[in-house]
């Protein structure tokens, strides 16, 4: 962790609501393309985004600075968004597919965001992926982190890193051509 994380972690640790406001604004971009990017658009999409930042605002004083704020949040972000995914698989097991959302807000704020419709359909293609390897295209392709930090974020080793990377976008170019 650089000095200057340092110095905002200490000042949050102190109860400072400026630094707390600090780093929900240096992150939260990062956070929600993570959540989005493994979860796509949807209601539960801002409580995960929320939830990250309270679960890491509550281990603060556990949060050693092995690793970057951003790093550290964007694991908790991961963790979120996969337990996400298995609780919608638990629920079509046993209830069947979920009624229609009401995600026309959350589709209205995207498209204010979207550069255009290939940032959509890749969007859409990556939702098809099995979560190992959308959360691996996720983080190399749209958050920008190399294969030895994200291997270091899911305890994988590099090789399996890379092997998830190069199947994936295989998989996603399947998708799209589809």
């Amino acid at each position: 962790m650089d000095p200057s994380e340092y110095e905002i972690v200490k000042r949050a640790r102190l109860g400072h609501e400026d630094a707390v406001k600090q780093i929900i604004d240096l992150h939260e971009q990062q956070v929600a393309a993570t959540v989005i990017g493994i979860l796509g658009f949807g209601p539960e999409v801002d409580d995960i985004g929320q939830e990250t930042f309270v679960q890491f605002f509550r281990s603060l004083d556990k949060f050693r600075g092995d690793s970057q704020i951003g790093t550290y949040l964007t694991r908790i972000a991961i963790n979120l968004s996969l337990n996400e995914l298995k609780r919608r698989k638990r629920y079509l097991r046993f209830h069947g597919p979920e009624p229609p959302q009401n995600v026309c807000a959350y589709e209205e704020r995207a498209g204010q965001e979207k550069a255009s419709d290939a940032k959509e359909m890749i969007r859409r293609g990556l939702q098809k992926l099995e979560p190992k390897f959308r959360t691996v295209i996720v983080l190399r392709l749209i958050n920008g982190y190399t294969t030895r930090e994200i291997a270091k974020m899911l305890g994988l080793p590099q090789g399996t890193v890379l092997s998830r990377l190069a199947r994936g976008q295989a998989k996603l170019r399947e998708i799209l051509k589809a």
